[in-house]
């Protein structure tokens, strides 16, 4: 089977914020909305941003289970623009989980919460490669 992720969706409180921090954040664009769901094309899939009440009635659960922690990561090209999206981010509503700071194995990354605390890496890895396309390569 092919190994691949189509869609990964993050339920919201509040859609417009969400748009906020992913828009005037991130400067992503989004491809669809409806009021409901917010679609990003992504590099090879898709990120939705869905009410969460509309995602647990299409889901048909009363209410969303948290199945463990996770983080969503977005690596950038060079170290220095590490802080400058953590300081956009947190501008467009976001809050910082860690402040920037160089990990052991490597490299250089803080955390910051989207307004509904979904945890995302911001991250410069110097072993990693991101090409044209904004596609990453474990190696370079």
């Amino acid at each position: 089977m092919q190994q691949q992720i189509c869609v990964i969706t993050l339920a919201t409180q509040d859609a417009a914020r969400s748009r906020r921090f992913y828009v005037d954040g991130f400067g992503w664009r989004p491809v669809f909305e409806n009021g409901e769901i917010i679609f990003f094309q992504m590099n090879g899939l898709m990120l939705g941003i869905w009410q969460k009440r509309a995602m647990e009635a299409d889901m048909r659960c009363g209410r969303l289970c948290s199945p463990g922690a996770f983080s969503l990561a977005h690596n950038v090209a060079r170290k220095d623009d590490v802080d400058s999206l953590v300081q956009l981010l947190v501008a467009a509503g976001g809050r910082v989980l860690r402040a920037a700071d160089a990990p052991n194995h490597g490299g250089y990354r803080g955390y910051v919460a989207d307004p509904d605390d979904h945890a995302w890496e911001i991250a410069w890895n110097p072993a990693w490669t991101i090409d044209q396309d904004g596609l990453v390569r474990f190696g370079t």
